[in-house]
C-alpha cells in the first residue's frame, strides 16, 4: 500500500513539477556571456585624461570553465609637467553574473589598492554601450564614485572611458580612449 501511495504522489506531483524543471534548464541553455563576446581577445590602443596621454593593452579572456570573463589592463603614461616620470597603471577586472540579481557584476583590483566593485547599469539603446557604476569602492574616502563605460564603435574597435564622482558631485571624464583588437 504504501509504494501505490508514493506511485499515486509522484504521478499526482511530477506534471506540477516539470516546468519548473524545463524553466531551469532554459535558463542554463540561455548564454549569459553572449554580450561580452565581442571583447574576447587582445587589444591596444591610446587615451588621455587628467594623467597625461596612455598608450595601453587589454586582453580579455573567459575563464574557471567560462564562469567568469576576465580582463588584465595596462596603461602606460607618458611623462608631463605634473608627473616627469610618467606613470604605468595596471588592474584586473573580473566579470561575473549574479543570478539572485539578474545583474552583471565587475570587480577591478587597481595596482594603486583600490579595489572597485561595479554593476552594469545599462546596455545602451542599441546594444553596444555597457555602462557599469560602482556600488563600493575600497581605499578611498567615503562618498566617492566611478563609472566605466565600454562603447563597440565597429567590429575591431570600442571606446572606454572611465569617470570619477566626488562626494555629492557629478561624474567627470577621468579617462578616455580606443581600443583596437590585434589580430
Amino acid at each position: 500500500m504504501n509504494m501505490v501511495r508514493k506511485l499515486i504522489i509522484v504521478l499526482v506531483l511530477f506534471p506540477l513539477l516539470t516546468p519548473m524543471w524545463l524553466r531551469a534548464q532554459a535558463d542554463k541553455s540561455q548564454d549569459v556571456w553572449q554580450p561580452f563576446k565581442f571583447f574576447v581577445g587582445k587589444w591596444e590602443g591610446r587615451g588621455e585624461g587628467k594623467p597625461g596621454i596612455s598608450t595601453g593593452m587589454q586582453e580579455f579572456q573567459f575563464i574557471l570553465r567560462g564562469q567568469y570573463l576576465h580582463v588584465k589592463n595596462e596603461a602606460r603614461f607618458e611623462p608631463q609637467e605634473k608627473n616627469p616620470k610618467g606613470e604605468v597603471h595596471e588592474d584586473w577586472g573580473f566579470f561575473s553574473y549574479d543570478q539572485n540579481r539578474k545583474k552583471y557584476v565587475l570587480r577591478q583590483l587597481h595596482v594603486e589598492g583600490f579595489v572597485n566593485q561595479y554593476i552594469l547599469e545599462s546596455f545602451g539603446e542599441d546594444g553596444k554601450t555597457l555602462t557599469f557604476v560602482s556600488e563600493q569602492i575600497e581605499n578611498i574616502p567615503a562618498g566617492w564614485r566611478a563609472k566605466l563605460t565600454y562603447k563597440i564603435l565597429n567590429e575591431n574597435e570600442f571606446q572606454q572611458s572611465f569617470d570619477l564622482a566626488g562626494p555629492e558631485k557629478e561624474f567627470e571624464c577621468y579617462s578616455v580612449g580606443i581600443m583596437k583588437r590585434i589580430k
